[in-house]
């Protein structure tokens, strides 16, 4: 569970919700297990833009993120901003989805969540060459996340500049 901030018609709204969004049914376990997806990166996928209008979006706040360093047993480098300026990643809601990601609790509805994802930046490609959360950390950023058109919304899937991220010295 983590604290996202979502909008409703009174404004924003905290609340906390599951890391995880729905996994493609292909990917469910034999006992419908559905473990979640915490990271979302093709946003052309069927599976995805279902959730990608004004009702989805929300803001995750965050201090410091870890990607796993490359080699068995690295373990995770950590990350965080310069300076202290507010940061969110751009993430993905989905409220009331009903299923089963442990089979001993069984079926249980949530509030899901998930990052949206993109090519590394200069900090990051050293460890996770792969892909990196989209971080906002200027107004009009969360601004056009959250309340935007996504033919604004999708240009916010692009990487932090790298001056402003640092690998934290020790976590």
């Amino acid at each position: 569970m983590a604290p996202i901030i979502t909008r409703s018609e009174e404004g924003h709204v905290l609340r906390n919700a599951r890391w995880g969004l729905p996994s493609p049914p292909k990917y469910h376990s034999k006992s419908g297990i559905d473990r979640g997806v915490t990271n979302v990166r093709n946003i052309t996928s069927p599976h995805w833009r279902r959730w990608l209008g004004l009702d989805n979006r929300c803001l995750v706040p965050l201090s410091r993120f870890a990607e796993p360093r490359l080699g068995k047993g690295a373990g995770n480098a950590w990350f965080e901003l310069v300076d202290d300026r507010p940061a969110f990643f751009a993430g993905i809601w989905v409220p009331d989805w009903t299923s089963i990601r442990k089979l001993k609790d069984g079926e249980t509805t949530d509030d899901l969540f998930a990052f949206l994802t993109c090519d590394p930046n200069a900090v990051v490609e050293p460890i996770h060459p792969k892909a990196m959360p989209v971080i906002l950390t200027e107004v009009e950023e969360l601004d056009v996340w959250l309340g935007g058109p996504w033919s604004e919304a999708k240009g916010m899937q692009r990487p932090l500049r790298g001056e402003l991220l640092k690998i934290r010295e020790s976590e």
